[in-house]
């Protein structure tokens, strides 16, 4: 070899170290911000997932993911992908997520698992992206791995994310015996919730009758599924079988029971039957929780009873009970729409002080009212402190405050 080929050689290979080393440093300074101190796996996550939420561009929005080294073993980096996803589905890069997915399925030798080929799926069925999770499914042996229950359980979720429950059927009568694949509890409560959810929950008797005859035992979450959607479709003689169903099935009727049904019925603006539901559990010395008092709560409030509203909150913490954000959330908001400032203010300021607060539009709602009705003051002070508690929307803070009257 002559001295100018090796000289080129080495040219070139010492390129690809320098364009490497300069990949590796960028990709790190992106989430380390210019920090000398190396971060850990969930600083990395926590700092990808604050990018993400502002990030537009989709080749910065994969160098980002790309940076923190995600990974479906976290809950955090779990997140993190979803966050990630839905970005680039809300503008339309289909093409993008494709060839992510596809890259980190072969590229990265600790991503090549039914793992996170099951999320994978799930990605693209948060994504809408239903031919592509079949896809993937279908080619999970030949990237190395067995198939089995989880990845079709994930593609029978991926389709109820989508909402093609066509295809949920499909996949549901199809897929386990083409790639012999015993399905689980979690097969048939993914396919009774998509039955719910699409408006044919008589549907779901036939696969109660199914899992009798493979000896699977429905749970709880069964029930529940089929119990939220007779009520969404007001088949209240259905709602009184799956109840008796539950029993002969020896499956307890416990909180989150009652508070599908308690839900169910707010949505149905039958607040006050709701109630009566909760009063049997507190008279047979069952607890409700958070939820119960935050579905109450904005069911009455959604029917313009702001006063019984209020009264949950006050009954939920006289027993002991402590209220969630949603409860606080929903109470500002109606208030204000029912132009009871007074009583949104107080609640708004009680929210914030546990570090909840609510959104731009309700707290905007909010200071409007309270300078309708001649308290800037008052006004001026919600705005200084959702500034002190929330870095988003700052300069439209300023505007809003800028616009008041002196």
């Amino acid at each position: 070899m002559s001295l100018t080929t090796r000289l080129r050689h080495s040219l070139t290979y010492s390129h690809r170290v320098a364009t490497h080393l300069h990949h590796f440093y960028s990709t790190s300074s992106i989430l380390s911000q210019n920090s000398s101190t190396p971060l850990s796996s969930k600083s990395k996550t926590r700092s990808a997932l604050s990018l993400l939420k502002s990030e537009q561009n989709p080749h910065k929005i994969l160098e980002i993911c790309h940076a923190a080294s995600l990974s479906p073993e976290s809950h955090l980096d779990r997140i993190a992908f979803s966050v990630a996803i839905s970005k680039l589905s809300e503008s339309n890069h289909f093409d993008t997520i494709r060839q992510f997915l596809d890259d980190l399925l072969t590229s990265r030798p600790d991503l090549k698992t039914e793992r996170f080929a099951s999320h994978a799926i799930v990605l693209y069925g948060q994504a809408k992206m239903i031919p592509q999770a079949i896809d993937t499914f279908k080619r999970i042996r030949d990237l190395g791995f067995p198939r089995t229950v989880k990845s079709l359980n994930a593609l029978l979720f991926a389709c109820l994310l989508a909402k093609d429950y066509k295809e949920l059927n499909r996949v549901f009568i199809e897929f386990p015996k083409f790639y012999e694949i015993q399905p689980n509890l979690d097969t048939f409560n993914t396919v009774i919730k998509g039955f719910s959810e699409s408006g044919s929950t008589s549907s779901g008797y036939s696969v109660l009758a199914e899992m009798e005859r493979k000896s699977v035992k429905p749970n709880a979450t069964t029930f529940g599924n089929l119990l939220a959607g007779f009520y969404k479709e007001e088949k209240f003689e259905d709602v009184g079988k799956v109840l008796k169903l539950m029993e002969n099935h020896g499956v307890n009727r416990g909180i989150g029971t009652y508070n599908i049904r308690i839900q169910s019925l707010c949505k149905l603006k039958k607040s006050s039957e709701a109630k009566a539901l909760m009063d049997g559990m507190l008279s047979r010395g069952m607890k409700p929780n958070s939820d119960t008092y935050s579905h109450l709560i904005h069911g009455f409030c959604k029917e313009g009873d702001l006063e019984e509203g209020k009264k949950l909150l006050k009954s939920m913490k006289s027993r002991g009970f402590q209220p969630s954000s949603d409860c606080y959330y929903s109470l500002v908001y109606f208030l204000c729409q029912g132009k009871d400032f007074d009583a949104a203010l107080s609640i708004a300021k009680e929210s914030m002080e546990k570090g909840w607060v609510p959104n731009f539009g309700t707290m905007k709602s909010l200071v409007e009212g309270l300078v309708g009705v001649s308290k800037v003051d008052e006004a001026r002070e919600v705005i200084k402190q959702v500034k002190e508690k929330v870095t988003k929307n700052v300069e439209m803070w300023d505007e809003i405050e800028a616009g008041l009257p002196q």
